[in-house]
């Protein structure tokens, strides 16, 4: 969960200023968390009532409109799409259609909940659902998902890379790509894109700089494919001290550090 919010923060200072590399300050003074963070945030408060519930697949929506939603007008400014902070702010939301990568960037969490890799994908279809409604929003969240399942509970780059195969095509490599890629926030624009990047490195941060050397909404693919390689190598701590100047002593961090008690977390 820290992963994705970790690839948030670091790559919010080039979101809408690419670099188009890997040489970069990482999580520099004047970055700052996004709405990645605080929906994924979100989604960790309703998978820890979802699991005080008794693991009820049917409460989850509810759980995570209510979540997102609190938590969301706690913080308005961060960048949400208008149809989205609408919906945030809405006495009856209901989905909109979306396709957009906000399913796939907020959903880590129930990766760490889940018991198995069936229950993280209804949680992530149940997650995206409320709001991404459109089947690749949908999509989006599964593929996210189940990537970071798969690579929490010991799977090795191929098994994921095929699992990833079965939702979108990964035929291109990032160096192909980098030089022409630009601001795409759809699912199937960037959703494949971020779990490229993860199988292409070598450790964590190698991931995050890869997905903001792609350029593009470049916070929401490190964010994306943060989660996952958080999931296969661990969160160096020095990244994680270096986080908390970010998230320390707000409702963001209390709800990370309650689920990563208790759902697991790994640091290396």
């Amino acid at each position: 969960m820290l992963g994705a919010v970790i690839g948030d923060i670091a790559g919010s200072k080039y979101e809408f200023n690419n670099i188009k590399t890997k040489n970069f300050n990482f999580l520099a003074y004047d970055c700052t968390f996004t709405d990645d963070t605080v929906m994924t945030a979100a989604v960790a408060r309703a998978c820890l009532d979802y699991a005080d519930a008794g693991r009820d697949i049917e409460l989850f929506p509810q759980l995570c409109i209510k979540h997102m939603q609190a938590l969301g007008r706690l913080y308005p400014r961060v960048g949400y799409g208008g149809r989205f902070y609408q919906w945030l702010m809405s006495a009856d939301p209901q989905p909109y259609g979306s396709f957009g990568n906000g399913s796939a960037m907020r959903v880590s969490p129930v990766a760490w909940c889940a018991e198995s890799l069936e229950e993280a994908l209804d949680l992530a279809a149940a997650s995206a659902r409320i709001s991404h409604d459109d089947p690749d929003g949908i999509r989006g969240a599964l593929a996210a998902a189940g990537c970071t399942y798969l690579a929490r509970t010991g799977a090795d780059k191929k098994a994921i890379r095929a699992f990833a195969e079965e939702h979108y095509p990964l035929d291109f490599t990032i160096d192909q790509i980098r030089p022409d890629y630009s601001f795409d926030v759809s699912c199937a624009g960037s959703v494949p894109q971020a779990i490229e990047c993860f199988l292409e490195s070598d450790d964590f941060e190698d991931t995050i700089r890869t997905a903001i050397s792609l350029g593009g909404d470049c916070d929401t693919t490190a964010a994306i494919a943060g989660g996952i390689a958080e999931a296969m190598w661990g969160v160096p701590q020095l990244f994680r001290d270096m986080a908390l100047m970010f998230i320390g002593g707000t409702p963001i961090e209390s709800a990370i550090a309650e689920a990563e008690a208790r759902f697991g977390a790994r640091t290396i």
